[in-house]
């Protein structure tokens, strides 16, 4: 019997940096081995790190410039966003026929084409979201004419409900779709997972430690997209607090984003010898960057509650390590934390420079937070989120066949 086919289409996939393109990779490779079909679409000319039994066309147009997505504030245009979209459109409908299409969120809207390009291939559609467009425009800074806006909503929305399924990567996302007139029998939840490659590593193992001169410091880091999704001024005042009360714990910066320029000349202006700001750190370092800090940050604007969940989390539990994170209460990443971490409101400052002096001070909170931080991460990982991306896949696949209008949605247990 032919093995069952799907069809992935996103902006960007390995090598290239991206959030939703390391993701694809760990999911495509899962299904792949399952003994499906899986062929992706991604922008670009250059080579793809494509696992066995995947199948990666790209658009034959040059790499765009590197970037972390969409909600990571990429530096690409509107107009070369749109051009992306139409390549990877036009080069998903050249191809064979498949079973299952998939679209994602990079670049945004693309998921208007999914049922254009389903219908070509007589396919299943399903809308893997990743973040909400265009609702998360406004905070990344990108704006249009108000009527320009609700017109591009109502067409989102209107090809979402033409969908076979969506995936929300959260319940919070699941119910910001609902909420737009998005069936919900048609939502799935099944989140995001950790990067395979992240696990603990000790203090005394540790290289990044040393490289950077950390010593028996107790350490607390950012480690992600610095977008404008994600404030950085509340973690700069309070390392101002902390470098006046108590120097000798350090603070790592890392990533990059629109906001990194601006926080490493903040850094500078203000004299803060207590915090290092690093550059991005390469996949493979992922778990020592992680594991070297002690505590980790969180930040999300409050205007992006269902609309994007900050993956940085995910990773930081999977490092075991407790994270605090300032951002809405009712977003999916202050849930995760329950009993490895604690939210704070977006702007308390005073609140979150006591509450790393808490952790600094308190070992065994840290090592108990981490230990429960590392099995909650264990319990949602890369095989088993593929086994439940595949059997929604299946379903579809056999509805489609039937004639079957729709799949009723599942909610999937949050990582």
């Amino acid at each position: 019997m032919e093995s069952p086919s799907i069809l992935f289409v996103n902006r960007v996939f390995p090598p290239d940096k991206g959030a939703t393109g390391r993701c694809l990779f760990d999911l495509a490779q899962r299904m792949a081995a399952m003994g499906w079909r899986v062929t992706v679409v991604a922008d670009g000319d250059g080579p793809s790190d494509a696992p066995p039994g995947v199948t990666v066309r790209r658009t034959g147009k040059g790499r765009q410039p590197e970037s972390s997505g969409p909600a990571g504030d990429a530096k690409l245009t509107t107009r070369g966003y749109l051009a992306a979209a139409v390549r990877l459109v036009q080069r998903a409908l050249r191809l064979p026929r498949h079973d299952v299409v998939v679209t994602m969120t990079d670049p945004p809207l693309l998921g208007c084409a999914g049922p254009l390009i389903a219908a070509r291939h007589a396919a299943a559609s399903l809308h893997w979201s990743q973040d909400v467009f265009p609702a998360l425009l406004p905070v990344l800074g990108v704006r249009f004419p108000e009527p320009l806006m609700r017109m591009v909503e109502r067409a989102s929305v209107q090809a979402l409900c033409r969908q076979d399924a969506v995936v929300a990567i959260g319940r919070c996302m699941a119910g910001r779709l609902a909420a737009a007139g998005v069936p919900a029998e048609r939502i799935t939840v099944l989140p995001n997972w950790p990067d395979p490659r992240i696990r603990p590593i000790p203090r005394v193992d540790n290289p990044f430690r040393r490289e950077h001169g950390l010593g028996g410091r107790f350490t607390v880091a950012y480690s992600g997209n610095m977008g404008l999704a994600h404030p950085m001024a509340p973690l700069l005042d309070a390392a101002a607090l902390l470098a006046r009360s108590d120097p000798d714990i350090a603070i790592l910066l890392i990533g990059e984003g629109r906001r990194r320029a601006a926080v490493a000349e903040a850094v500078e202006r203000r004299g803060l010898t207590n915090v290092q700001v690093l550059p991005l750190q390469p996949p493979d370092r992922l778990a020592e960057s992680l594991s070297a800090a002690d505590l980790h940050l969180a930040t999300m604007d409050p205007r992006a509650e269902g609309l994007l969940v900050p993956s940085k989390v995910a990773g930081v539990l999977a490092a075991g390590r407790p994270c605090l994170f300032l951002g809405p209460a009712g977003s999916d990443a202050a849930a995760m934390l329950e009993g490895c971490g604690q939210r704070l409101a977006p702007d308390d400052v005073t609140g979150l420079a006591a509450a790393i002096r808490r952790y600094a001070r308190d070992p065994a909170l840290c090592a108990a937070q981490g230990a429960w931080a590392l099995s909650v991460a264990s319990a949602w990982d890369a095989t088993v989120a593929a086994r439940r991306f595949a059997a929604l896949a299946d379903g579809l696949r056999r509805a489609k066949r039937r004639g079957d209008a729709v799949l009723p949605g599942r909610s999937l247990p949050h990582a």
